[in-house]
């Protein structure tokens, strides 16, 4: 009997003794311990993420220091190597917890703030002051206020107690690294800036529905910046605007903003939402087409036309496909002669070719509202033409083009 007593001892202090060695290294594996989890379901998901090797061993283990009475729940960050001891102080400590937090793409700082704050349990307020940090502003060379544009969309896991400038700043810093070098060869190709874009990207994620179709858009609003014609972005609207609609109404392109690029020529001050990778790229490749215009369908795919003709027949046709709904007349896109006589103008007149009844959206020219309204509104009885009548939210209802995400 004895000599069992004098063998389990030994055993114990070889374990404990092994419990006690190793390095951590590597990149921290994210383990979720559930709430209510016992300690085997914990040493499960230790296992799975490769953090413990010998599961039985470290059930033991928990068992022989106590270890196994007080975990933890939440997300873990833990390295490769990390001793068993330290991993069994982790859970009872709640030490390595983290928050994770995925930002979409598409993202504004508006949508960002209360999502940030929510996550690291810190007052709006401070959110607020981190994305206007002056350094990292000054770093970037962004000539704006606030870092719109440059919180890169992902998921992140923040320790707990994150504070929201190294929340802000960690974010920054992954725009940092995704940033392709040769997209700087493109900016100077482009005769653009940075700013110009990344700007140029965020209005591309906020109208792009299909990945294949982000360079040809990218190349629809560089064409129309090239021949000096508005670039008439819905985004950049409801940017403008300050909070989120579901539809871009008649009056909302009145709007006295830089950023309403239906009265102001070229692209806004800077950029309107955070863009992905593929936007990024987009607008630094963008397609070698002659497209100046582009209409959604209802599948979601855009039909992209060189001249105001092809494009009215293009948005006939998809119209065809609709549904049928009493018509309402299309909302124009004509070049005001002037800032301060062109909104109510472009407002009323302009062939934006975007219909409630149709769910369509279509770029259309820097032209006459005299010379365009007569091929898109002709046949349209004028009292259809109401507030109601409006762009359409893109992402929300199929074949539908708009900011919202």
């Amino acid at each position: 009997m004895l000599r069992v007593k004098k063998r389990i001892a030994l055993v114990a202090m070889c374990v404990v003794s092994a419990a006690c060695v190793g390095q951590p290294h590597g990149t921290p594996t994210r383990v979720i311990i559930p709430r209510g989890a016992s300690f085997g379901q914990a040493t499960d998901s230790l296992a799975r993420g490769g953090l413990v090797g010998w599961p039985k061993t470290f059930r033991l283990y928990g068992r022989l220091t106590g270890g196994d009475r007080n975990i933890k729940p939440g997300t873990y960050l833990l390295k490769h190597g990390t001793p068993w001891n330290a991993i069994i102080g982790a859970l009872n400590g709640g030490h390595g917890l983290v928050n994770t937090v995925t930002i979409p793409e598409g993202y504004t700082i508006a949508q960002i703030t209360p999502l940030l704050a929510k996550t690291l349990k810190v007052p709006t307020d401070s959110v607020t002051a981190a994305v206007s940090d002056t350094a990292l502003l000054a770093r970037l060379d962004v000539p704006n206020k606030t870092l719109e544009g440059y919180l890169f969309p992902d998921t992140y896991a923040f320790p707990v107690g994150t504070t929201a400038r190294q929340a802000v700043r960690e974010m920054v810093y992954s725009f940092e690294r995704r940033w392709r070098p040769d997209w700087d060869s493109s900016v100077a190709d482009l005769k653009i800036n940075r700013n110009d874009l990344v700007t140029m990207a965020s209005i591309v994620e906020r109208e792009a529905r299909l990945p294949e179709e982000r360079p040809v858009i990218a190349a629809v609003y560089y064409n129309r910046l090239k021949r000096g014609m508005l670039l008439q972005a819905d985004p950049t609207v409801q940017y403008a605007l300050g909070h989120h609609v579901g539809r871009v109404l008649y009056k909302d392109l009145t709007i006295d903003s830089p950023y309403n690029t239906y009265v102001h020529k070229g692209l806004p001050p800077g950029p309107v939402a955070s863009p992905g990778v593929a936007s990024l790229a987009a607008a630094a490749n963008p397609a070698n087409v002659p497209y100046l215009y582009f209409v959604a369908t209802r599948d979601g795919h855009h039909e992209f036309r060189m001249t105001l003709e092809q494009h009215t027949d293009a948005v006939r046709e998809v119209r065809a496909t609709m549904p049928k709904r009493p018509p309402t007349r299309m909302l124009a896109m004509a070049t005001p002669s002037s800032a301060s006589k062109s909104a109510s103008a472009s407002a009323k007149t302009a062939p934006r070719a975007t219909s409630k009844s149709s769910r369509t959206t279509s770029k259309a020219p820097a032209k006459t509202a005299k010379s365009s309204s007569a091929k898109t509104s002709a046949k349209t009885p004028a009292k259809s033409t109401t507030k109601k009548t409006s762009t359409t939210a893109k992402k929300r209802t199929s074949g539908t083009t708009s900011t919202g995400r």
